[in-house]
């Protein structure tokens, strides 16, 4: 789960390099040295990225999913205008339940990127999940490789709801943005299956859940997924 505390945080550790530079402009200029050279300004790491803001117009639309769908307000969040404090890779072996969750991204190891958006859309027996997250720098072509670790890691586990055995199944899907896998798991003890997406968009990772539909959730989760990653391009 993302706190916005990690946000403030972010503000009040973003604010100590400018207030010491501030006070070392002043004792260079009454130190009497004549020098005007200022120094390096640091790239942002978060240059390019979008905020959560702006990523939750990039969700897709009531109209992408499926018909008899509502949108579950209580699952709708987004980190705002503010960029978290990036996290570290959690090490050892996945959660493999976690994938039958929203947010399921966080079973990769990692909890979320520097901003995201999420929402959901379900009834009784079906839902379908999207959330995109924004990462700096490498990270999110190393949130793909982690995925791809834990579909293999998680080719069969037990659900915790009902004590099924769960088969996983995974390939690299082409045409989804700049990289994109797909996960497939069913159960004997299942009505449905569970189509997984993730695809990144440059510096960006969509994943979306679909349990929606007699194809094991797959042509809805991809539509969605679609609909996003146009979006992110605009």
């Amino acid at each position: 789960m993302h706190l916005p505390s990690r946000a403030v945080m972010l503000i009040a550790v973003a604010a100590l390099p400018l207030a010491l530079t501030a006070c070392s402009s002043g004792s260079t200029a009454d130190s009497g040295t004549g020098t005007n050279a200022q120094p390096a300004k640091a790239k942002d790491p978060n240059s390019g990225l979008f905020t959560g803001t702006q990523l939750k117009k990039a969700l897709a639309p009531a109209s992408a999913f499926p018909s008899g769908l509502t949108l579950e307000s209580d699952g709708s969040t987004d980190s705002g205008a503010q960029f978290l404090s990036p996290s570290s890779p959690k090490a050892g072996k996945p959660d493999c339940t976690a994938l039958e969750a929203t947010s399921w991204i966080q079973v990769s190891g990692y909890k979320g990127g520097v901003s995201f958006a999420q929402n959901g859309y379900a009834n009784k027996t079906e839902e379908v999940d999207q959330e995109i997250d924004a990462f700096q720098g490498t990270t999110a072509t190393d949130v793909m490789k982690a995925l791809r670790t834990v579909a293999a890691e998680c080719a069969t586990y037990t659900d915790t709801d009902e004590h099924a055995k769960v088969k996983l199944t995974g390939s690299s899907t082409a045409g989804l943005g700049d990289e994109a896998y797909t996960m497939t798991l069913t159960s004997g003890h299942w009505e449905n299956g569970t189509t997984l997406i993730a695809a990144r968009s440059g510096g960006s990772v969509v994943t979306v859940l679909s349990t929606s539909g007699g194809d094991n959730g797959a042509a809805s989760a991809k539509k969605v997924t679609t609909t996003i990653l146009s979006a992110l391009k605009k």
